[in-house]
């Protein structure tokens, strides 16, 4: 398999969790979205929607981190992803889905960009606009973990889910944008606890072969 990607995705982050969960050999193609290497022609015939991640399996173009997840999840099944019932998938899917759809589409790149260079917002203002949306989130997140007994050593139970694989990301993004994630005690102390985890461990941005020789410490 081959992973389109870049160190600071956190979509992309979602899905070399998963590949390493699998235990599925990938290799990476790093696009550098700041340099907009996403938007070159040939990039285009693979994403047409110019993001990453893109996953290429085979003769099969995937797109969309939770597409991919699922996708993995159903060929290679071991260790599963998604609870039997229906019920919990449910409910792992909902997690999901506040980082996915309700917090993450507001922070990528281009709509940082967007904001600034085209509506003319100031850094000050971006960066009250990344806050408020991620705090929000994670609020919402935080009082769905803490207040439901379905809620365990991970997000769902004893087992890693989906739910982890999206959680992992988004805290990480959090402190990245000096987001105060002190409150957040379940949330923080999930994510704590899936990076004690080798596959969560090794899909970090700071563990990717791109990431910048300049920001190692």
């Amino acid at each position: 398999m081959k992973l389109y990607g870049y160190w600071r995705s956190l979509a992309a982050f979602r899905v070399r969790i998963a590949l390493n969960l699998k235990g599925i050999p990938f290799e990476v193609e790093s696009m550098d979205l700041v340099k907009g290497d996403q938007f070159s022609d040939a990039y285009r015939k693979i994403n047409p929607q110019m993001v990453v991640p893109t996953l290429v399996d085979g003769d099969s173009v995937l797109t969309q981190s939770m597409a991919i997840l699922e996708y993995l999840d159903e060929c290679h099944p071991e260790p599963p992803l998604l609870p039997a019932d229906a019920a919990e998938r449910a409910r792992v899917r909902a997690i999901c889905m506040i980082s996915v759809a309700d917090i993450h589409p507001l922070l990528v790149p281009r709509i940082r960009k967007y904001i600034t260079q085209e509506m003319g917002h100031s850094e000050e203002e971006l960066m009250a606009w990344i806050h408020n949306w991620m705090t929000t989130g994670l609020a919402a997140m935080e009082e769905k973990l803490a207040g439901d007994s379905a809620t365990g050593t991970y997000c769902h139970g004893d087992s890693v889910t989906l739910a982890d694989l999206c959680l992992v990301p988004q805290v990480g993004a959090a402190g990245m944008f000096g987001v105060d994630t002190g409150t957040y005690l379940t949330a923080k102390r999930i994510f704590e606890t899936c990076l004690q985890l080798p596959a969560f461990f090794d899909a970090r941005p700071q563990a990717q072969p791109d990431f910048p020789e300049e920001m190692k410490s």
